[in-house]
């Protein structure tokens, strides 16, 4: 058994990290928080480099490289800054539907244009008053002739808005097949698309420079052919999305964590109290100690996470509990540098108080811990339950 990253995927940090360095000036940082305004210079650049969609066919504009290097790449941009790594590693969000279930067509058309930073890509799940429950949707789509007729409103859609491209929408295709979730499809849809409208759902605790829309769809029509996949298999798809989105959440969850603690780290080694460096008192020590291995904890489980999606092995449990343990770690690493900073950690200048923020939305989106903790204890249980 090996713990040993390849000389490739190695290199792929280095890259992450000299990019970081170049690119995430504090100053523009700040700008972006107080006008919630996305990175798109960032991001753009980050394109450039072959970051957004590394994990896509050379095909399509990718490197044709696997989760275990996207979630390396994730790692290291929220390592660098808990905001601006989320919306970079996000950009590409819920590509992975076109991309194993999508025809050829779509493809073609959508996958370069993300990968190469032309536009953002939106997963269309959740709605109103439903959150986790993705067993029936509201939004219908109604076939009329060689067009579906789509009508729904979803809510906290990531990219969703000015700089998206095109949303994968779920949606009831058949209302009267029980159960219900076997009448849910996947459909795509340009955000240009007469009758798609899109409206802010206003201030976030955290992740403030990311999109996050309310998106109406009123007698939206597409082609019959717009479907992704086949027709009555959109939650299952969706499910199988989640298997490989979670790894990568939890990724962003780690990069959080670690960057959170090399702040506080930087800190108590330059900060003095009662004649001698905080990182000198003991009870210091011990939080470090905790923090570290917390971090690493969480680091193996993400990893193997990753690494088994690779093998082309699906295993939810592994993917549930890998997320949930490194979203825990975030939260709780980033309270802890907020403590070991004292009266600063909660300034704004910083950046741990943000971190802290950032961290809480791994334990929502992509499924809460409690629905993580559903899946894990489903597959503990099996047939017993």
């Amino acid at each position: 058994m090996e713990f040993e990253l390849t000389k490739e995927q190695k290199q792929i940090q280095k890259s992450v990290r000299e990019f970081v360095k170049g690119e995430f000036k504090k100053d523009l940082i700040v700008e972006m928080e107080e006008k919630h305004k996305y990175p798109v210079d960032i991001w753009k650049k980050a394109a450039e480099l072959g970051f957004i969609g590394i994990h896509f066919p050379e095909v399509y504009s990718g490197m044709g490289l696997g989760v275990m290097e996207n979630i390396l790449v994730a790692e290291e941009l929220c390592r660098g800054d808990s905001t601006v790594g989320a919306c970079l590693i996000l950009a590409d969000f819920a590509s992975e539907i076109v991309l194993h279930f999508g025809n050829d067509e779509m493809k073609q058309k959508w996958l370069p244009r993300v990968a190469e930073g032309e536009v953002l890509s939106c997963g269309a799940f959740t709605e109103p008053d439903r959150g986790s429950d993705i067993t029936s949707m509201t939004t219908t789509a109604v076939r009329d002739g060689d067009d579906w007729v789509i009508n729904g409103t979803k809510i906290f859609i990531t990219n969703g808005g000015p700089l998206a491209g095109f949303y994968s929408v779920l949606c009831q295709t058949d209302s009267e097949i029980k159960p219900s979730h076997r009448g849910l499809s996947l459909i795509l849809v340009e955000a240009d698309n007469p009758g798609v409208s899109t409206s802010d759902v206003g201030v976030k605790m955290g992740i403030r420079f990311m999109h996050t829309a309310e998106v109406v769809f009123k007698d939206v029509r597409v082609p019959a052919s717009n479907v992704i996949g086949k027709e009555g298999r959109g939650f299952y798809q969706v499910l199988e999305f989640f298997d490989e989105s979670r790894i990568l959440i939890a990724a962003q969850a780690l990069g959080t964590a670690q960057g959170a603690f090399d702040r506080a780290l930087a800190y108590v080694k330059s900060r003095e109290q009662f004649g001698k460096r905080i990182a000198q008192f003991q009870i210091t020590q011990h939080k470090l100690a905790d923090m570290a291995t917390q971090i690493e904890m969480a680091r193996l489980l993400v990893y193997k996470a990753a690494w088994n999606f690779d093998q082309g092995r699906m295993d939810p449990k592994r993917t549930s509990m890998a997320k949930m343990a490194a979203a825990r770690c975030a939260v709780e690493v980033c309270d802890e540098a907020i403590q070991l900073h004292g009266g600063y950690g909660y300034m704004f200048e910083y950046e741990v108080e943000r971190f802290a923020r950032d961290a809480k939305i791994t334990e929502l989106y992509e499924g809460t811990k409690e629905i993580q903790k559903n899946t894990i204890a489903s597959y503990l249980l099996g047939k017993f339950k």
